[in-house]
């Protein structure tokens, strides 16, 4: 059942939180732990891809069983995230809008189509 579409980031953040309460973990969700979590994670989401290629690295998530892991793998990373907003008590929407706002500026559509460095920095390199 998909539910993205509707449950709010707050929702899970008070989920996250919850969990969190139930257990007496705040003590040890300190920004540090909690980023350093994330990254943790975030290895063990790249390890499901180490050395595949591109093209087996999408094959292998139509494997039920492997999209489960990286499913997850993805969903760690998430909480770890909506935690880390949670005790520093930051309005993540806020924080990702803005940021895609600043990413509009610096990478603009008709200059990045296709592309994935800045062509007076690098060689111009098409996806």
């Amino acid at each position: 059942m998909r539910t993205d579409a509707r449950t709010t980031i707050s929702a899970l953040r008070e989920a996250v939180a919850a969990f969190v309460d139930a257990r007496d973990w705040q003590p040890f969700h300190s920004p540090k732990n909690l980023s350093m979590s994330i990254a943790i994670e975030a290895a063990e989401l790249m390890e499901r891809f180490q050395w595949l290629t591109t093209e087996e690295a999408r094959a292998t998530t139509q494997d039920p069983a492997e999209r489960a892991a990286v499913a997850d793998e993805l969903a760690d990373i998430v909480i770890y995230c909506l935690s880390l907003s949670n005790a520093l008590d930051l309005d993540l929407s806020s924080a990702v809008l803005g940021k895609l706002q600043t990413n509009e500026h610096r990478y603009p559509a008709d200059e990045f189509r296709g592309r994935f460095r800045r062509p007076e920095r690098d060689k111009d390199l098409e996806l």
